[in-house]
């Protein structure tokens, strides 16, 4: 598979302030790839280097094989949409999308029948006469993508474009994003402090902290098996315990942890990490992971009290808010869509538990003072 966009070792440095760490990372042809962090960690640093904006104190950046060094934005083979979109609200939609065609001098007859065929692309025919405020969030975030992709870039870099629509047109522009992008095949990468927007769009997904790549992975493995408490944080939702191992059985297939939490629940949980009998590690647990008055038939489950705090409505994201007994402890627990636990009220006490297999545990990370 070709390698569209290649990144080695890139350092970026303001003075004495290290904003992007020695990144690395290949993104091949056609693939949507998100770079997804915190605001601050670096992640629009990294996008203004690929696209000429800041020069790299370190490292090289590749566009298709060839070295960026020293070639300015407006030669690069990217194009950049930010989350202002920045159309101009002077010219019609088709002037718009043809603007760079203009600015190379193309023949009219060729612009007019590009700016019509990508108009068709991203499902908006017949739309040239159309002003900028006649416009719909969805619509216009579609003709600053054509306006983009009307000059055949290898890449189109994406910073944070869903930033500024609502929560109902962000959620229905994702799907609408990752469309387009397999309908006209060109690679994306896309920068977002959205784990939602990150995890529903992309082939692969790079998680940055202070400047540095934590992991970089499918949606479902950062999910599923993160590779550092900062990822096992920040994608997704997790309950976080401090426990102690103090027992290691070892099978022909997996190693079983034997720990013990502050507030004195015993559980087992499966390992992969080199940890030893008496270390502290962290625990996380989805809250989907845990069940709500589990099968006592189940023997291999971990099982603990909890008294329900409150009920968490939000239709199929609904969950329980709960404390564990005689702590200050706060875990959510996902509450399954069935009238059978509809029951369940605030002040209620009850069993909760959850699999071996589902735990997630790190060495304990030690606080810096």
């Amino acid at each position: 598979m070709q390698t569209d966009l290649s990144v080695v070792n890139v350092i970026k440095k303001f003075q004495d302030f290290t904003a992007v760490d020695s990144v690395s990372f290949d993104v091949e042809k056609g693939r949507f790839f998100s770079i997804l962090g915190p605001s601050g960690c670096g992640k629009t640093t990294l996008l203004r280097m690929i696209s000429g904006f800041f020069e790299p104190t370190g490292g090289t950046i590749e566009i298709k094989g060839k070295n960026m060094a020293g070639i300015p934005p407006n030669k690069r083979p990217v194009n950049l949409i930010f989350q202002n979109l920045a159309l101009f609200p002077m010219m019609n939609v088709g002037q718009n999308i043809a603007f760079g065609l203009e600015r190379q001098n193309e023949k009219r007859s060729v612009i007019k029948r590009k700016t019509g065929k990508m108009l068709e692309r991203v499902g908006l025919p017949g739309f040239e006469n159309k002003k900028v405020d006649q416009l719909s969030g969805g619509q216009k975030q579609r003709v600053a993508i054509a306006r983009s992709l009307i000059l055949d870039p290898t890449v189109l870099l994406l910073d944070e474009p869903l930033g500024a629509l609502d929560l109902k047109l962000r959620e229905q522009m994702k799907i609408e994003l990752k469309t387009l992008q397999t309908q006209v095949g060109t690679t994306f990468v896309y920068i977002t402090h959205d784990q939602s927007e990150a995890l529903v769009m992309s082939d692969h997904v790079a998680v940055m902290n202070e400047g540095k790549f934590e992991q970089v992975d499918t949606p479902r493995n950062l999910y599923a098996k993160p590779l550092t408490p900062f990822v096992a944080r920040f994608v997704g939702e997790n309950n976080q315990w401090s426990a102690k191992i103090t027992g290691i059985e070892d099978t022909q297939d997996e190693r079983v942890a034997m720990i013990k939490t502050p507030e004195g629940n015993v559980f087992k949980t499966i390992f992969r990490e080199n940890l030893n009998t008496g270390d502290d590690i962290d625990l996380f647990l989805r809250p989907e992971s845990l069940l709500l008055e589990p099968d006592p038939s189940i023997e291999t489950l971990n099982r603990f009290n909890i008294i329900v705090k409150s009920i968490l409505f939000d239709g199929a994201n609904s969950r329980i808010l709960a404390l564990l007994p005689e702590s200050d402890r706060e875990i959510q627990i996902s509450l399954p869509q069935t009238r059978q636990f509809d029951h369940i009220q605030p002040g209620d006490k009850i069993e909760s538990g959850w699999s071996p297999e589902s735990g997630i545990t790190f060495p304990r990370e030690k606080v810096v003072p």
